[in-house]
């Protein structure tokens, strides 16, 4: 019998963080959450970071807690896209890593523009163009703090930075690096022609190297400190959307998956990237993946929506469970309020509630009020949108026509928003696995040990460990009067 390989992954949201345990039998995975935590930007001055010295802290708490499950054969990190630290010449950080919804990014497409159109941006490297992108940011940093830059040796991305304070090893991870705008979607290497046009030294930059690279072992210091072995430590899909791809259970060559978290991510898997003009203007992005895949996708605002409103609730002294925020909904009339999830006055925090009434407001529909009518029209609009991203998605990539929908991540658990979905798209829904991120993340160790053979293998390790619960749509005619709605609205 074969032995079970016991294995740790680290997942960072961007709002929670958990260090898992996975056991592998030779056929199935089975899942242990060992320490889970919050993961709160901080504001200092005007500026948000990312607490990054808590959350290493967190990581270190996640291995003591793991010295009760037994020897563990390796582990890895993977977080949230984009995102990057500077170190100086000694490996230190220069600075906490600033959060991808501050505010310095604002007017960074325009001025990035000046040095390299939209479209040659898009055909090197194959980015849906948003400002949160690691160039855009890295041009905030040229415009307002060109002495930091002046002082840097080395950008990490966050999992990258992760892996560094565990290891002292710095590289750079496919996966990740395909969020920042500066890698070539061809070659997968740092694009020369985008980082000369935006005048980045190449040598900012470190060696790009391929998911389920084995970077090194768990530095001895830490190790001491923590009573533990010395782990190896792998990089695996480093971006979490890219661990959550390995995970899609599916048997078929052409699949549409929904990776749905605080972001939604809708696209397909392909071997090659799509450069097309037609690709950009629909604000689909080529990220790579494990074994040098294609995820084609669309990054639409998700469950954000939801969260934030109902931290505003607790801010207001009203507290609800997820599940009861669903029940809610569920018992409210459809259709009465729709809203584009992607408009930009929902993408920064704060009263997520009372910006929806006012949308509602100026688009002449009727205002919801209650917790449930909240609910329903963000799950609504989301499917909605989910269905204008397919559509989109059928132009470009037209093998995807009828093909089932594999949704993933935390929106699993929502009953009713994998219903919508289905409805609003006309497609079966197989939905799961819940804990996609973490089970891709494990997945990518095990293929580097040598555990599973292949990609195939470990999407049949998935089926075989967590089962799908099927959606079918229901009364089409009234989600197709609803899109028609929609569409209006969000061209007001």
């Amino acid at each position: 019998m074969a032995k079970t390989k016991r294995v740790l992954a680290v997942d960072f949201g961007a709002s929670s963080g958990r260090v898992m345990c996975a056991e592998f039998d030779g056929a199935r995975i089975a899942l242990r959450e060992l320490h889970r935590f919050s993961n709160d930007p901080v504001i200092v001055r005007g500026t948000m970071y990312w607490d990054v010295l808590r959350l290493f802290h967190e990581i270190k708490q996640g291995l003591l807690k793991a010295k009760s499950v037994g020897p563990i054969d390796s582990m890895a990190v993977d977080t949230w896209g984009v995102d990057f630290a500077l170190l100086d010449e000694m490996g230190n950080l220069l600075e906490n890593p600033v959060h991808y919804r501050d505010k310095r990014t604002s007017g960074m497409l325009e001025e990035v523009f000046r040095h390299i159109s939209a479209a040659e941006l898009y055909a090197a490297t194959g980015n849906q163009l948003m400002e949160i992108n690691t160039a855009f940011q890295l041009r905030a940093v040229q415009r307002r703090r060109p002495d930091l830059l002046a002082r840097a040796e080395t950008l990490l991305m966050m999992p990258d930075l992760f892996h560094y304070m565990l290891t002292g090893e710095a590289c750079a991870e496919v996966s990740i690096a395909s969020t920042t705008q500066l890698m070539d979607a061809q070659t997968q290497d740092w694009s020369q022609e985008v980082l000369k046009a935006l005048g980045l030294p190449p040598s900012l930059f470190p060696h790009i190297v391929p998911s389920g690279t084995r970077i090194g072992r768990l530095d001895a210091q830490i190790a001491e400190e923590l009573g533990i072995e010395r782990i190896p430590v792998i990089a695996v899909a480093g971006h979490d959307t890219q661990s959550a791809m390995v995970s899609v259970p599916t048997k078929k060559e052409n699949f549409v998956f929904l990776s749905c978290g605080t972001w939604s991510l809708l696209g397909t898997e392909l071997r090659d990237p799509i450069l097309t003009e037609k690709a950009r203007l629909a604000d689909y992005t080529n990220e790579r993946g494990y074994g040098g895949r294609v995820s084609f996708l669309k990054n639409i605002i998700g469950l954000w929506l939801v969260q934030e409103s109902r931290r505003q609730w607790m801010r207001e002294g009203r507290s609800y469970a997820f599940g009861e925020l669903e029940q809610m909904a569920g018992k409210t009339k459809p259709f009465q309020s729709l809203v584009d999830p992607d408009a930009p006055e929902f993408v920064p925090s704060g009263d997520l509630p009372k910006r929806i009434r006012a949308y509602c407001e100026r688009t002449h529909q009727h205002i919801p009020q209650s917790e449930g009518e909240i609910i329903r029209c963000i799950d609504e609009s989301l499917a909605l949108k989910y269905r204008a991203a397919l559509a989109q998605l059928e132009d470009c990539v037209p093998e995807t026509r009828g093909a089932e929908i594999h949704i993933l991540g935390g929106g699993v658990q929502s009953g009713l928003l994998c219903q919508m979905t289905a409805d609003a798209c006309g497609r079966n829904i197989l939905a799961g696995p819940i804990e996609a991120t973490v089970m891709g993340n494990v997945l990518v160790q095990l293929l580097a040990s040598g555990a599973l053979g292949s990609l195939e293998e470990a999407r049949q390790a998935v089926r075989d460990s967590e089962p799908c619960r099927t959606y079918v749509p229901a009364d089409p005619a009234a989600w197709d009067a609803a899109y028609e709605k929609w569409k209006e609205i969000v061209a007001c």
